[in-house]
């Protein structure tokens, strides 16, 4: 399997990564940044474009490839709509539509967010906005869409925060989020634990489109062989 990754600087996308390197059936990662990771793992492919928003010009270097795993996304604080809507459907429909193109046989995995207003008209702008790029999404011809809507996301493996306030929440309440997660398990998982099942949805498909949090949990039981 050949996987576009999207976002694998952020806290996220370097623990969907992270999974897609230890799995031995991926076999390349394609990183689309706007920067190097500086790796050099010999699975990692990167390439690197000034503008994400337009890959018109490297169309040609985008085919070949089974999924996408889209884990590029903003904080929508302090941002007007028009601009979080720019940063976040217009790019990310964008991307879509250019990868859909080189690889009609595409499925496009996209991380959303738990709360996400899929009627576009409820009062959270965010979400507003966030449903309006699931549709989309949802209404293209890809092999297969699925939406994951992860609540509290828990770092693993020394992966931090790019984001100053979401890193200093880990740093100050980090030790508390195993005791939120075992009391309210949906309301919480690890980068590791998003990873592995978008590379699993990614494998074999998923009966639901749009995944909660409880969604995932179902799914990782059930790939993990009981023991015996």
């Amino acid at each position: 399997m050949k996987i576009v990754l999207l976002g694998a600087s952020g806290m996220v996308g370097q623990g969907v990564l992270r999974e897609c390197l230890l799995d031995p059936e991926v076999e390349q990662v394609l990183c689309i940044g706007r920067s190097s990771l500086g790796r050099s793992e010999s699975k990692i492919r990167e390439l690197v474009t000034a503008n994400l928003a337009d890959l018109s010009n490297v169309e040609g270097e985008l085919s070949g490839y089974d999924a996408c795993l889209f884990c590029l996304g903003v904080s929508a604080a302090g941002m007007s709509e028009a601009d979080y809507r720019r940063t976040t459907y217009d790019l990310t429909l964008s991307v879509a539509k250019t990868l859909l193109k080189q690889n009609p046989g595409l499925s496009f995995l996209y991380v959303s967010g738990a709360g996400t207003d899929s009627s576009e008209r409820g009062r959270a702008m965010w979400a507003r906005v966030k449903g309006a790029t699931e549709n989309a999404l949802l209404s293209l011809p890809f092999k297969g869409a699925y939406m994951f809507r992860p609540g509290v996301i828990q770092p693993r493996h020394g992966i931090r925060s790019k984001t100053a306030l979401y890193q200093f929440f880990y740093s100050t309440f980090g030790l508390l989020i195993p005791v939120v997660k075992a009391l309210f398990p949906n309301s919480v998982m690890s980068t590791e634990e998003l990873g592995l099942a978008m590379i699993q949805v990614a494998k074999h498909g998923h009966p639901k489109r749009v995944l909660e949090a409880r969604d995932v949990n179902t799914l990782l039981k059930a790939a993990t062989p009981a023991a015996g």
